[in-house]
């Protein structure tokens, strides 16, 4: 028979890229990883490691059961977590990923703040990574709910907020003078690329108008874009929910561009019918805000 602790090897090698790394993820040791290994690939009758390879892989019959055995910890975190739901949720675990401070800063700590209110004894744990990390987590089932852009066809989700680019300007710049900063414009001065969350939508803008920006500078952090454009060193492009209050951040301003970029973002889940019930509670409460504001 497969037994968990087999499956629990395969995910594990799965997530640690390799099969001594995996086993070493579980407390196994070498020898111990490898009568599992052998034994999980004897009871399937396939190999799930593909040894043929020179980079680390599995084999296409591997990938199929590790979405299987993700799902089977799923469920399983979902029957602990029932036996305290019956105890009125007084305690359990809920995590929640992020891809930037758009979510960390803006939309979260409102909805945190509400659910530990009602819920004080379940530890909520956010993990911030950019959108792509954060969407291949949800589908992993290594975080319960995930704030992503939208749309996200494969997850169930709840829309959030709408979020808009805007440029961001030196105090004193020129096209401060403009109630709104054209593309055109914005690509004659030097440009500070962001790497955060709103990448992707910057560089679909420019692509979308046909323009290619100065880039004379990536930067990850949006702090340290901020004091860049603070002290003269180029123009950026951000969204506007990711920008701390004016008075935390003086030497800047801001202007929408034209054209208007915006974009959705929500909460997201695999399966609303399959949530633990510490990220179900945080769903219907999300589902009756985000009701209750549209009134």
């Amino acid at each position: 028979m497969i037994t968990l602790r087999q499956l629990e090897l395969l995910v594990a090698i799965a997530e640690g890229g390799g099969i001594a790394a995996g086993g070493g993820r579980i407390g196994m040791s070498p020898s111990a990883t490898s009568h599992a290994l052998k034994a999980l690939e004897a009871n399937l009758g396939t190999p799930v490691v593909d040894r043929q390879s020179k980079a680390f892989g599995l084999t296409s019959a591997g990938e199929r059961v590790l979405q299987h055995a993700r799902d089977i910890f799923t469920s399983l975190k979902t029957i602990e977590h029932e036996g305290k739901a019956a105890a009125g949720l007084k305690t359990g675990v809920l995590r929640i990923g992020s891809f930037g401070p758009s979510s960390s800063i803006r939309l979260l700590p409102r909805l945190i703040q509400r659910f530990g209110a009602l819920y004080p004894d379940v530890e909520v744990f956010v993990l911030e990574d950019p959108d792509n990390t954060t969407e291949q987590r949800l589908t992993e089932g290594r975080i319960d709910l995930g704030v992503v852009a939208l749309p996200k066809p494969q997850f169930e989700t709840l829309r959030l907020a709408v979020d808009e680019l805007v440029a961001v300007l030196p105090t004193g710049h020129p096209l401060l003078a403009h109630e709104r900063v054209d593309l055109h414009d914005l690509i004659k001065y030097k440009f500070i690329m962001t790497h955060a969350g709103s990448q992707a939508l910057v560089q679909k803008q420019f692509a979308r108008a046909g323009l290619v920006p100065r880039v004379t500078h990536e930067l990850s952090q949006l702090w340290s874009i901020l004091d860049f454009v603070s002290r003269g060193q180029g123009v950026s492009m951000v969204a506007s929910l990711a920008l701390p209050d004016k008075n935390q951040f003086p030497g800047i301003d801001t202007r929408p561009i034209s054209p208007r970029a915006n974009r959705n973002i929500g909460l997201a889940c695999r399966d609303v019918a399959r949530l633990t019930p510490a990220a179900a509670a945080f769903w219907r409460m999300t589902r009756e805000a985000v009701a209750a504001k549209r009134k």
